[in-house]
């Protein structure tokens, strides 16, 4: 198993290589890796992030195959399959870093604060169903003079929903919250900037 802090510099230097340009020959297709991994998998991360064509993971942190356990819905919000799957992950694979990956522009959060600026009737209930898991995370800012920076306030609200969600998964999971406490997983929340590629760890290890 890969220590969190060690993982977590991996992905730093990945995405480094990205934001410059300087994609890396492991990050390309190999059909000899692809082979060595029919049997089984040791991703080295657990990345919850949102599903936006923008922002795929193992792009932007330069991995391919068989290094990260992805994922991905609008919003990077946590419901019980999420916190399933890095349940399994983390469990049967020993993975011992989650990053709760936001980007900036993140169309779920507009649409939330949309939501609560001018509520709409007849949403779909599925997609109300993402809007309602940011709410409590984006309201309080609606509250304040952000409400009158639009930019700023989109800003706000985006750390805010990633913070929202990785204290969500630190405290609605018993798997997890013993992994923690047992120094055999971290969780952190982190920000992809569309406009320069580059992702900002909210914390480090």
């Amino acid at each position: 198993m890969l220590p969190a802090k060690e993982a977590l510099d991996r992905l730093k230097k990945g995405n480094k290589r990205f934001a410059d340009g300087k994609e890396s020959l492991h990050a390309i297709p190999d059909p000899d890796k692809r082979e060595a991994l029919i049997e089984g998998q040791d991703p080295f991360a657990i990345i919850l992030g949102c599903s936006d064509s923008r922002a795929p993971a193992e792009i932007i942190f330069d991995h391919g195959l068989g290094d990260l356990f992805v994922i991905r819905v609008a919003g990077n919000i946590v419901a019980p399959s999420q916190i399933g799957s890095i349940e399994f992950a983390a469990e049967r694979f020993g993975t011992s870093l989650v990053v709760v990956l936001g980007h900036s522009r993140c169309g779920a959060v507009q649409a939330t604060l949309e939501e609560l600026e001018h509520p709409h009737e007849h949403r779909s209930p599925n997609l109300a169903s993402i809007v309602e898991s940011i709410i409590p995370a984006v309201k309080p800012l609606l509250e304040t003079d952000l409400k009158n920076k639009p930019e700023e306030l989109m800003s706000k609200a985006v750390r805010a929903n990633v913070n929202a969600s990785v204290e969500q998964l630190k405290s609605s999971s018993t798997i997890i919250t013993k992994l923690i406490e047992g120094n055999k997983l971290k969780v952190v929340g982190a920000e992809y900037a569309l406009e320069t590629g580059l992702v900002e760890f909210y914390e480090g290890i």
